[in-house]
């Protein structure tokens, strides 16, 4: 006797084959576009597209998301559509590691590699010198004209950049280091003004903590104030330890300063360029001719030279120093000797 499957049992059976077969199909349609879309985000990552001369300097600014330096390239006319650049960003990892700053885009260059010099932070670098010896004034002058410097502070008063930067004191002039410091181009002037109040602070202090205990100077400012003056009265660099020498043996006589660069200083911009005699003569608080000790604050940014001379100047009893003229200077220990070198080096008798 034939046995016959019933019809639901059979039914039962053509849909499991359906369902397997379905599976199957979705199975191999989805490998397939897995497939399709890692090749194609291969292809997309590792083919080179072409920068713009417009777009070759390309500015990430702070807080900006990978999603914005997609939109941006798009406007550059670096790539063509954004959403497989941030779906590749992400893929990576590196999503949120974009750093600001200014970039120097190649050419050629794959999306890869862009991602990863945004992640890096392959940013532009600029650098700036500031002189020893200028005034606060002179170095927010060169910040002001630095094209690789976002200029923050240009329309702020000093007050307003000391403010700023956090700084203590209440005059700005000699608590800035100068030196040549490196920065992302870009960067504000606020983060080179804030390093060079932080250097000029720490090299203070160490040579405050080395100084030689004998000097008529009761805190690291004055010593400061000390070291701008032998800053600006130098010629000749073997001459700074003997320079601090004869202000510092004149401090402890009681007798005035008498520095030239101080009256001008205090003059500011009305200097023209000439000391007469009604400088000297007129009074006020940088003037070290009619007024004893120490003028009231720095009168420059002193190097690291002039910070150690006015921490440790030479053993010697000069009282005077006039200029040869070369740049060096001549010391006297009394006023005869001082006037005779006077005649000859400056009068020329």
């Amino acid at each position: 006797m034939v046995r016959h499957k019933p019809p639901f049992r059979r039914r039962a059976s053509d849909r499991r084959q359906r369902l397997l077969r379905f599976v199957r199909t979705t199975a191999a349609v989805l490998l397939l576009a897995a497939l399709a879309v890692v090749g194609g985000g291969a292809y997309f990552a590792w083919t080179p597209v072409t920068v713009p001369d417009a777009g070759r300097r390309f500015t990430v600014d702070q807080g900006a998301t990978l999603r914005g330096v997609a939109r941006r390239l798009v406007n550059e006319g670096v790539l063509s559509e954004s959403m497989t650049f941030v779906a590749l960003g992400r893929f990576l990892g590196k999503a949120g590691a974009v750093k600001a700053g200014i970039y120097e885009l190649p050419e050629r260059i794959t999306p890869l590699a862009l991602i990863e010099k945004f992640a890096r932070g392959e940013v532009l670098q600029s650098e700036i010198t500031i002189i020893e010896g200028w005034t606060f004034g002179q170095m927010r002058a060169a910040l002001n004209a630095h094209p690789g410097v976002r200029h923050d502070t240009a329309a702020l008063s000093d007050q307003e950049v000391m403010q700023r930067v956090k700084v203590a004191e209440s005059h700005p002039e000699g608590l800035f280091f100068p030196d040549t410091y490196h920065f992302n181009t870009g960067a504000s002037d606020l983060q080179v003004l804030s390093r060079a109040y932080q250097t000029m602070q720490e090299r203070l202090r160490t040579v405050w903590e080395n100084r030689d205990p004998s000097l008529p100077c009761g805190t690291p400012y004055e010593a400061l104030i000390m070291a701008s003056l032998v800053e600006k009265e130098t010629g000749r660099p073997e001459d700074r330890v003997m320079v601090a020498a004869v202000l510092y043996n004149r401090l402890k006589r009681g007798m005035r300063l008498q520095t030239d660069p101080s009256v001008i200083y205090g003059l500011g911009a009305t200097f023209d360029g000439n000391l007469h005699k009604r400088n000297l003569q007129t009074d006020g608080p940088y003037n070290t001719y009619t007024r004893a000790g120490l003028p009231p604050t720095p009168i420059a940014l002193p190097g690291q030279a002039s910070l150690e001379a006015a921490t440790k100047p030479a053993a010697s009893a000069a009282l005077y120093f006039v200029s040869r003229g070369d740049g060096s200077s001549h010391f006297s220990r009394t006023l005869d000797e001082h006037n005779r070198a006077v005649q000859k080096y400056q009068l020329k008798r």
